[in-house]
């Protein structure tokens, strides 16, 4: 598996997307997640941001694209199009992709805030996925309310189905 041939990235996004794509694999590895999954985790994991750097216009607009363009390349699973579609907001109909996805994007080792908070958290993953998945679904909120935007409904909808 790799970026899709249509995927427009930097090379510091690619390095973000290889970084993600490991983590995943580290945490499958660890909790011993059977291989059909594990390939679902990493399919999504090298879609999520294959627009991130394309002239969309609208930060938000290149999860929702990735998964029409990867849907048109046959991408079938509604659960790995999914994870991609709402990996920046959280979806409340998530299965185990997206959630995983989710965690990964926002724990990816090479950002740059709060290192030692993200680095403890994603060492919890194996073991507390569901606790440390909530406390990320926090961190979100918390930085989009802060920031003075306003809620999606997609997020509102995740944080009442982990609460």
């Amino acid at each position: 598996m790799s970026l899709p041939a249509w995927a427009q990235v930097t090379p510091a996004r690619r390095e973000h997307i290889e970084r993600v794509v490991n983590l995943l694999s580290e945490w499958a590895a660890t909790m011993r997640v059977a291989a059909p999954e594990r390939d679902r985790w990493l399919r999504a994991a090298w879609l999520h941001d294959a627009l991130r750097d394309a002239p969309l216009g609208d930060l938000m607009a290149h999860g929702p694209a990735a998964a029409e363009r990867a849907a048109k390349d046959g991408e079938h699973d509604r659960a790995v199009l999914d994870a991609v579609r709402y990996h920046t907001v959280g979806h409340a109909g998530w299965d185990d992709v997206g959630r995983m996805l989710y965690l990964a994007d926002f724990l990816d080792p090479g950002r740059d805030f709060d290192r030692d908070g993200r680095r403890a958290l994603a060492a919890q993953v194996p073991d507390k996925r569901d606790a440390v998945l909530r406390e990320v679904a926090r961190r979100r909120i918390e930085w989009v309310v802060r920031s003075g935007w306003p809620l999606l409904p997609e997020t509102v909808a995740f944080w009442n189905a982990l609460a």
